[in-house]
């Protein structure tokens, strides 16, 4: 389960095209046209293929023995407990001796990026209001799976094997774990610990009281979810679920909010928690938990960003003042 695998990549290689057409073969998928790799794929696990039958993903390499079968185990769940687009079927093949690895093969979905060239200037506030509202509901159909357990799937017996101690432990020490890593790249001061640590200490009932887990996609943002054009714009399919597990369901809604305030767009966001509580009383539980999720995604982010000296921001701005104004952002928008 990947929910402990942060940084890191198995790619495909060079293939050639000879190997590409032995697979759509094994299949009978048709004639290979073209095959090219993808652009969105922060793993570099996922090409693009056209065929005479049609157009594809490959996906291979695993990143650890029985990703795609999770993956897979995953993806016929909401499949069968949702109206949400998958790719499906997810066909995996064990064998190695096409390509050197596993892989699983799927139908290649319609419709584009959020953040797609294509789609600038034809979608306006409007539409942006109503994708928003889709997400809401993509992501409210995904958490009506309940389980009894916070935990991980193990992909050998498609059961799930609960965080060691608590859930609240894991995530807790999953932050401070990363905090103490950007230390390695970055100033980390005694005061940022103090915040981040007042900040758990604070809303460590709210997770602890915590009776219902549900399915978390894990990494629902942009590049994971197409969108298209109908009657109205919505979300037109979701793909990629190797990040997934079982526990708070508001944690599926971090990366889309980061993503709608980073491009000055609150008036988006606000809507997407809106509509994904609608019906729901807003208490401090609902906006603490929110608020751990912000601060365990944005220390991730500053990690990634200083090791790579892609800072985006005020290099010299304090770790704890650049997580607090998102902190912060998470009770304005659902007060």
């Amino acid at each position: 389960m990947t929910s402990k695998i942060i940084f890191g990549s198995n790619k495909l290689g060079a293939l050639q095209g000879e190997q590409v057409q032995a697979m759509l073969k094994k299949h009978e998928l048709g004639e290979l046209i073209s095959f090219e790799r993808t652009d969105q794929g922060a793993m570099g696990q996922t090409m693009f293929v056209e065929s005479s039958k049609g157009h594809f993903v490959l996906k291979g390499n695993p990143l650890y023995e029985g990703q795609l079968q999770e993956e897979l185990f995953f993806i016929e769940n909401i499949r069968e407990r949702t109206r949400v687009i998958v790719p499906s079927p997810y066909m995996i093949d064990d064998a190695v001796e096409i390509f050197g690895w596993n892989y699983a093969v799927m139908p290649k979905l319609e419709g584009e990026h959020l953040n797609a060239e294509t789609l600038k200037g034809r979608i306006q506030l409007g539409d942006k209001l109503k994708i928003a509202e889709s997400i809401a509901e993509t992501l409210r159909a995904f958490h009506r799976w309940e389980v009894t357990e916070f935990g991980e799937l193990d992909p050998k017996t498609f059961s799930i094997i609960p965080f060691e101690h608590s859930y609240t432990d894991w995530l807790f020490q999953r932050i401070l774990y990363w905090l103490e890593d950007a230390k390695k790249y970055s100033k980390i001061t005694k005061e940022d610990v103090l915040w981040v640590e007042e900040l758990l200490q604070q809303s460590e009932q709210s997770f602890r009281k915590m009776t219902r887990p549900t399915f978390v996609m894990g990494d629902f943002k942009n590049g994971n979810f197409l969108v298209g054009e109908c009657e109205s714009w919505k979300v037109s399919g979701v793909f990629d679920f190797t990040n997934a597990y079982f526990a708070d369901p508001t944690s599926d809604l971090i990366k889309m909010l980061t993503y709608y305030v980073d491009h000055h767009e609150r008036t988006v966001a606000k809507h997407l928690v809106g509509k994904y509580f609608e019906g729901t009383v807003i208490n401090m539980s609902i906006i603490q938990r929110l608020q751990v999720h912000m601060l365990h995604q944005r220390v991730l982010d500053w990690g990634a960003a200083k090791a790579t000296n892609k800072v985006i921001w005020d290099d010299e701005l304090a770790f704890s003042h650049w997580v607090k104004e998102y902190t912060d952002l998470v009770e304005s928008l659902l007060v």
